[in-house]
């Protein structure tokens, strides 16, 4: 790993006759955006506000993940379904809530309550809602195979 400070750059370009954002970072494929259904767009792209709920549920999986080798968590498919709540708070709109519903597939000889708090230090040390002021909650369905 690098040392600390980070530095990440994203650029977003718009033409005014048109709707869609193209959001570039170099080395990475270009994304296409657009406002979503829900403030009167198309619907049909990523939305900032998707992209923000994909970037949670993505940082929980690759932190659990880190997390899981060295805490001796051995697991098969772990799936992170999440959503997010927007609302209107003191004239501001902002995630209020952030739910994660979580689904890990383990082996028969793996203690559930190891799993479990593996993913719960997986959701406390998660850098992206580390910078969120949204209130996260995380539900657990863990399955054996």
């Amino acid at each position: 790993m690098q040392d600390f400070p980070h530095h990440y750059r994203c650029v977003a370009t718009a033409n005014a006759d048109q709707s869609r954002v193209r959001v570039s970072s170099q080395g990475l494929e270009d994304l296409t955006t657009d406002v979503p259904r829900e403030f009167g767009g198309p619907g049909d792209q990523w939305s900032p506000e998707a992209l923000l709920i994909a970037a949670v549920a993505d940082c929980f999986v690759l932190t659990f993940r880190a997390m899981a080798a060295p805490s001796q968590i051995a697991w098969h498919a772990l799936d992170c379904d999440a959503t997010g709540t927007l609302e209107r708070v003191n004239r501001t709109t902002q995630f209020t809530t952030i739910q994660l519903a979580i689904r890990i597939s383990v082996p028969d000889e793996i203690e559930e309550e190891k799993v479990l708090r593996v993913l719960r230090k997986a959701e406390e040390t998660c850098l992206i809602t580390n910078s969120l002021t949204a209130t996260v909650t995380l539900t657990v369905e863990i399955t054996r195979q």
